[in-house]
């Protein structure tokens, strides 16, 4: 049985999480989604999802989400797999999974569907800063 979670304490990892959402779509990532796992799997608390439209967007999402989460959350991810080859990148923030696809990778994999028991989460816009 999983713990009873308080959702009005602060959630590190949805804050990470929703980040990463905010990079890819600030690249142009495309159908980008959050889902949240901590009710399904007590391996992982949210997966990050978007499309890029080639390998070096698909570079160019990565680079970014690592960049602004070492830089504004003091995070290092902890493994990548899939930078070279470019149609699936997965990057491993422990707590956070960031998946970034191709399209055709994407359709084939259907993650949402493979997890289609989590809660998605809304990505809220920024306000602009600039």
């Amino acid at each position: 049985m999983t713990p009873a979670r308080d959702d009005s304490a602060p959630d590190r990892a949805r804050d990470l999480a929703l980040a990463a959402a905010r990079v890819a779509e600030e690249t142009r990532g495309t159908d980008i989604r959050v889902l949240d796992l901590r009710e399904i799997t007590p391996v992982f608390d949210y997966f990050v999802i978007a499309t890029g439209s080639s390998r070096r967007q698909l570079h160019a999402m990565a680079d970014e989400i690592e960049a602004v989460l070492k830089k504004e959350h003091k995070d290092r991810k902890r493994g990548a797999e899939g930078y070279e080859e470019g149609r699936w990148i997965v990057l491993d923030y422990g707590d956070v999974m960031v998946h970034l696809f191709d399209a055709e990778a994407r359709e084939y994999w259907d993650i949402e569907h493979l997890w289609s028991d989590a809660k998605r989460v809304p990505v809220p816009a920024e306000a602009p800063t600039r």
